[in-house]
């Protein structure tokens, strides 16, 4: 499809983060399975009811739209995923893994956040409203998720990785 206008730009970047979602729907439960260590785990577990609901989100904008959600494949997600499985396919100090499991979904998470970010603008100056309100509440959310990854690797992971747990 040709980009010649906004709203295909939109479309597209829609449905590349369409694709971004669904990809993370397949991951996530593999890395709760994983993880060693029981946060973590939880963590990876309540994304994913987080990241179901926002593919619905996206799929309530398509059906606003008249549009089909697919077509597309988030090659930038299927590249942080692939390197999330080498993380798990891996021999090693299972704190270590976790700590790079982490790593790993914070990419996921910063590459969302960029996505979400970019189609929330689209849709301001779009006077998509009620889609910009929905993108924004996904936004915050990848944001949040970012953040209590960031303090469950200060908090515990890294420090067990670092010294062995207690």
């Amino acid at each position: 499809m040709p980009m010649d206008s906004m709203q295909k730009l939109y479309l597209e970047e829609l449905r590349d983060i369409y694709s971004a979602e669904q990809q993370l729907v397949d991951a996530l439960p593999k890395m709760a399975e994983k993880a060693s260590h029981d946060e973590l785990r939880t963590a990876f577990e309540q994304h994913l009811s987080q990241t179901q609901e926002h593919v619905r989100r996206l799929e309530t904008i398509f059906d606003n739209l008249g549009e089909k959600p697919t077509g597309k494949e988030c090659k930038g997600m299927k590249g942080l995923i692939e390197e999330g499985e080498d993380i798990l396919k891996e021999d090693g100090d299972p704190d270590v893994k976790d700590a790079a499991m982490i790593a790993a979904a914070q990419r996921v998470e910063h590459y969302e956040i960029a996505a979400y970010g970019t189609v929330r603008t689209y849709a301001d100056q779009l006077g998509l409203n009620d889609h910009a309100q929905l993108l924004q509440r996904t936004l915050d959310e990848e944001g949040n998720t970012d953040k209590r990854l960031n303090q469950l690797a200060m908090r515990k992971v890294n420090r067990d990785a670092l010294f062995g747990r207690e």
